[in-house]
């Protein structure tokens, strides 16, 4: 959104000025075409140079939850088949949302519509709100005049990744509490226990195990280089996660999460079962095979098992059946096969 100052005529002929805080030229355009002022300059109002150096202290982005697009869904849905327009229905919710992020985003949405921008394309400039599928749910929607059943499928939808990801949470939160509990026990064994048994032996002049002794040598190295054990751990941490966020980085460590022992399997039903789920979803609307296949992998949320459904992609675009560029993956059960 943008402040722009406008010069027009009125109905009457009298000369008119102001400000319009909106998304783009077009859109102050045709605002001021629909309060009857014919413009006749709109320029852009600069930013004051003290905003401009001012800091940005958000540490915690804002961000739309999967609990208010579902809602959004709902009551769009709600809206679209009450035979309320588009634009009064997302200024009407953007005003009743609590989510500020929400709120800004429908704001502009709502603009861009106004402008003569369709609804999807409006909802692109925000991919950080509304993924990829949910644009590609709103883009069929909209040429095939059904987008009450469009939002419809989205809440569905949004409803079982909501519960997919809860699922996830539970199965992984046993794994991770028994391992922070190995990790704080040997913490408290090396710094506090082993030391004082370390004494004891060093005042009997024992000859003590190799075993012993390298629990003894662990224990003081970790005394005398706590400093450097913790910034190795913290380097550890920051580089992994950059590591992560490199294409191949997250190609690796996609594909190692699969071969976990216990949760593996089950991150790999789950992949498969949202992407299933997708898949369904966006042929039921109409899609073209090609392009949903497209669409579900980038939403599996695997990027091992998303380029294996790219694979199927493009083998279907060379004239393979959907089966047999399935089996040629190797990442599809026999009952989905």
């Amino acid at each position: 959104m943008a402040t722009y100052k406008y010069q027009g005529r009125n109905s009457k002929g009298e000369a008119v000025n102001g400000q319009l805080v909106v998304a783009s030229q077009n859109a102050a355009a045709n605002e001021l075409a629909r309060q009857g002022i014919t413009p006749i300059r709109i320029v852009e109002e600069a930013e004051k140079a003290g905003k401009e150096l001012s800091i940005n202290f958000d540490i915690f982005p804002k961000k739309v939850t999967l609990d208010e697009l579902i809602i959004f869904c709902r009551q769009m849905n709600a809206l679209a088949r009450a035979g309320i327009p588009i634009i009064r229905a997302m200024k009407g919710l953007a005003e009743s949302t609590r989510s500020e992020k929400l709120k800004e985003t429908l704001m502009d949405v709502a603009s861009r519509l106004e402008s003569g921008t369709n609804l999807a394309s409006s909802m692109q400039a925000h991919p950080k709100v509304f993924s990829e599928l949910f644009i590609s749910m709103i883009h069929v929607g909209e040429n095939t005049g059904q987008l009450e059943e469009a939002f419809h499928q989205l809440s569905e939808n949004l409803e079982l990744e909501r519960d997919t990801r809860k699922r996830v949470k539970q199965a992984t939160r046993y794994p991770t509490m028994v391992l922070s509990a190995i990790f704080i026990a040997l913490f408290i064994v090396n710094i506090f226990v082993i030391p004082k048994f370390a004494s004891v032996f060093k005042k009997f002049g024992a000859d003590l195990p190799l075993p012993t002794q390298i629990l003894v040598a662990t224990s003081n190295f970790c005394l005398e280089y706590w400093w450097l054990m913790i910034g190795l751990v913290i380097a550890a941490i920051f580089s992994f996660r950059y590591w992560v966020r490199t294409e191949k980085g997250k190609y690796e460590w996609d594909r190692r999460k699969l071969n976990f022992p216990i949760v593996g399997i089950l991150f790999e039903q789950i992949t498969l079962s949202r992407f299933t789920r997708n898949f369904a979803m966006m042929l039921k609307a109409g899609m073209p095979i090609t392009h949903a296949l497209a669409i579900a992998a980038e939403a599996a949320g695997n990027h091992y098992i998303a380029s294996r459904i790219v694979e199927m992609k493009n083998s279907i675009e060379r004239g393979d059946s959907l089966l047999r560029s399935a089996r040629s993956t190797e990442v599809f059960t026999p009952l989905v096969l």
